[in-house]
């Protein structure tokens, strides 16, 4: 058995669900929905979790590191949500280490230890990790390949990162559910991160779909990514500065170039706030997924501490529905009280408008058809 493999403690009480689709005006409705494990067989309906920055260290490492704290409880009454699933995809933003250096010049070092992070991540059921990121190399290449190690042998999938810019730029292939996933990663920044053919690294990228060399790199990600077949073919990128609300007009370019190339859902993520969701082509694009758990306080009236788990439903292969699931960040993570979800779902609104994306309630969430 894995060296960072724990047992849990049960959790008490009842999953909590999301309900059907009801109009905005109309009373809440509560979740009844259970995994694909309990549903009729066959080749049916399968539910993946796409969540946001997913920063494990700093104070939570403090926190949750304790030997006398379960790892799962990071995840709050989220967590029976998370288990209901049938996968969910993160952002890893930070490096699972205890080896390594302070990265010069840099303000910020994100590093949480494999032993306690690795089974908080098992325990909120994550089955792939993104690594492509402005963190993941904080600590230098050791523990970057300590966090791929680490991953790897827990069973959680990984792509953005590697030994050589060729492994880096590899897809992730994996089944979650009765689906075939392959994942592609890459991050604009930073460049002193990129992978070398001497020295580990991050699949570095200008998110430009005029660059030639992007064209090329990422281009040719997606073409290794479909030799797989996959029934879901994902483009989880970092990309776009930090506090904004809405894409820059080339950010929203390269995520259309990405499913021109036969992308099925762009996973966005960077910005620390929740942008639109927009239905383009045969894909969509979560602009960015905003954070999912982290320690960095609330930046004003962006309300990063507010966010969504985004639920990507599939039916025979293919993709019918995403679910908003509101959430608040603090030290942890946990379902969104009234008046969060309430500022959540107008906010999505808002956001989705130039993409004229519409969305219906969904419990305390709402819901995009496909």
């Amino acid at each position: 058995m894995s060296r960072y493999r724990r047992t849990f403690l049960a959790t008490a009480g009842a999953v909590a669900i999301g309900g059907c689709a009801v109009p905005e005006g109309d009373p809440a409705v509560t979740d009844d929905r259970d995994s694909a494990a309990d549903r009729d067989g066959g080749r049916g309906e399968t539910t993946i979790g796409f969540a946001g920055d997913t920063m494990l260290g700093r104070e939570l490492n403090r926190q949750y590191g304790r030997s006398d704290v379960d790892p799962a409880t990071i995840w709050g009454d989220l967590r029976p949500r998370l288990e209901s699933l049938d996968g969910v995809c993160c952002n890893l933003e930070c490096c699972l280490s205890t080896r390594g250096e302070p990265a010069p010049g840099r303000t910020h070092h994100f590093r949480g230890d494999p032993e306690w992070a690795v089974p908080a991540l098992s325990a909120g059921n994550v089955r792939f990790a993104s690594l492509a990121n402005n963190h993941a190399m904080d600590f230098g290449p050791v523990s970057l390949t300590d966090t791929i190690d680490a991953l790897t042998e827990a069973g959680i999938d990984v792509a953005g990162a590697g030994e050589t810019p060729s492994a880096a730029r590899a897809p992730a292939t994996f089944a979650v559910g009765d689906v075939d996933v392959a994942v592609v990663s890459f991050a604009d920044r930073y460049a002193g991160y990129a992978a070398t053919d001497d020295r580990a690294g991050i699949a570095h990228i200008a998110p430009d779909p005029s660059a030639s060399e992007t064209r090329r790199v990422v281009g040719d990600a997606i073409e290794r990514a479909k030799v797989t077949d996959p029934d879901l073919l994902v483009a989880s990128v970092h990309f776009g500065p930090n506090w904004v609300e809405r894409p820059s007009g080339r950010l929203v370019a390269f995520g259309h170039w990405l499913v021109d190339r036969g992308v099925d859902l762009v996973h966005g993520h960077s910005a620390h706030v929740v942008q639109g969701i927009e239905r383009y082509g045969d894909g969509v694009v979560l602009h960015d997924t905003g954070d999912f758990v982290n320690d960095f306080g609330v930046k004003g009236g962006l309300r990063n501490d507010r966010s969504y788990l985004f639920e990507a439903t599939l039916e025979d292969g293919d993709l019918r529905e995403i679910r908003l699931v509101p959430i608040e960040i603090d030290d942890g993570v946990s379902r969104a009280g009234e008046d969060a979800a309430a500022w959540l779902r107008e906010t999505m609104r808002d956001r989705s408008a130039p993409f004229e994306t519409t969305y219906e309630r969904d419990g305390d969430g709402l819901a995009v058809s496909l």
